[in-house]
């Protein structure tokens, strides 16, 4: 009971605060870049001084509402993305750089959402200071016996009726409690509402997340339509370098060993030999080459065994962990199993690990896959190929790739790919490879 209490007070005196600080410094925060915004604006018609202006102050105006989003997402949970275009290429300095600064923030309707935010400052206020007013009113109901009236001959409290003898005095004392529980059970819906109404304003609009996700698709296509391109030709390459060129040998063998059959039949049986050497590499290289396009393994055991049977093959140990109702689409169980291929792939060649896990999981809306070792860390997606190759590999299907990989270990790259999972299957496939 007195956890539960605790937990009850502390929870709505931080949410009180919270919400205080929150009205109260962005409320001041917002006249002062309100003013700021409207006085660079006017005066970009005055000798074009405010082309300069425009774009100091909007970043400061972005640089805080940035941080009211930072806020809303940490202490109620409240996401809001950043909804700003993305910046263009111009120029760095002089007047044409200011220029085109300044037309690319004005011409951004997240701009003017966030003057509008600005504009709405007293609601903030008012939203900020309400849960510590109700708080506040409540503590001093309980104050006022002991200590108000003592220095004052009547105090107004509660419904509005005059305190001035110590029973009334006392009365106030349970509207104060009452009124203090109903401040601390309010204060985190409250903060909650003034996050929501931040959102309303600061975060995106149906268009803007539209054109967004426009954005992301026409990327994600041209850097898959890149890929492709660039996986045909290591196909061609391939071909051309290793199994064709074994094949036309063995063409030209096997056309000795036809001239020399009857003239010398030792020097054809050894050509024959030859040529049945090239003939099993070629086997063996269109074979890998089969494997690295989409693996027979992959096709006839699903997620779950190709995983597995990759596993067993690496030189260090992996535990694999895949608990699957059924598989998903053909496309997306490649791209899952190739992304974890390459995540396994990483951590031998620069990990330095002893062990490495796997874990593999479908919440119902999702695939998500765990990759994990115990090596030295230290893994960055912008400094090589390997995850860069994986997150483009799943963007292709809205997937997402998260790295932790801090200094001295342990790395986890964890995966995302949204799917749905088709016929059950039969097997278990949880366990230890």
């Amino acid at each position: 009971m007195n956890e539960e209490l605790t937990r009850f007070v502390s929870r709505g005196l931080a949410a009180s605060v919270r919400s205080f600080v929150v009205g109260l410094v962005f409320y001041v925060g917002g006249i002062v870049l309100l003013v700021l915004s409207i006085v660079s604006i006017s005066f970009i018609s005055v000798f074009g001084v405010g082309i300069f202006l425009v774009p100091l102050v909007t970043v400061a105006v972005r640089g805080l509402a940035n941080e009211r989003r930072k806020l809303a997402g940490q202490w109620s949970g409240v996401e809001i993305p950043a909804p700003y275009k993305p910046r263009p290429p111009m120029e760095s300095f002089g007047v044409v750089g200011a220029w085109q600064r300044c037309r690319w923030m004005l011409g951004d309707p997240a701009t003017w959402r966030d003057l509008l935010w600005l504009l709405s400052s007293p609601i903030t206020l008012a939203l900020g200071i309400l849960p510590a007013a109700i708080v506040g009113y409540g503590v001093e109901g309980i104050l006022v016996m002991p200590t108000v009236l003592q220095f004052v001959d009547g105090y107004h409290y509660g419904p509005g009726w005059l305190i001035d003898i110590p029973f009334e005095g006392i009365v106030a004392i349970p509207q104060g409690v009452l009124v203090l529980a109903l401040g601390l059970a309010a204060a985190p819906a409250i903060l909650r509402l003034h996050d929501r109404f931040a959102k309303l304003l600061l975060g995106p609009t149906r268009q803007a997340v539209l054109d967004q996700r426009v954005r992301v698709l026409t990327r994600t296509r041209a850097e898959t339509v890149d890929a492709q391109a660039a996986e045909l030709r290591r196909i061609e390459r391939d071909l051309h370098d290793g199994a064709q060129a074994r094949i036309v040998s063995l063409g030209m063998s096997l056309g000795l060993a036809e001239d020399l059959v009857t003239r010398d039949p030792v020097a054809a049986q050894k050509l024959l030999a030859e040529a049945r050497d090239a003939s099993d590499k070629a086997l063996s290289e269109l074979r890998d080459l089969v494997r690295g396009i989409h693996p027979p393994v992959l096709a006839e055991r699903g997620l779950d065994g190709a995983v597995r049977a990759l596993a067993l093959t690496l030189p260090i140990p992996v535990e694999v962990d895949i608990e699957l109702a059924g598989r998903p689409q053909a496309p997306v169980e490649s791209a899952g199993y190739f992304a974890v291929a390459e995540a396994l792939a990483n951590v031998v060649k620069h990990s330095h690990a002893t062990r490495a896990w796997v874990l593999v999981r479908h919440d119902g809306r999702s695939l998500g896959m765990t990759v994990s070792d115990d090596g030295i860390g230290g893994a960055n997606p912008e400094g090589g190929t390997g995850l860069r190759g994986m997150e483009r590999r799943l963007a292709a299907f809205d997937g997402t790739v998260a790295v932790s990989s801090p200094p001295g270990g342990p790395t986890v790259v964890t995966m995302e790919l949204p799917c749905e999972l088709s016929s059950p299957k039969t097997l278990p496939s949880s366990g230890t490879g």
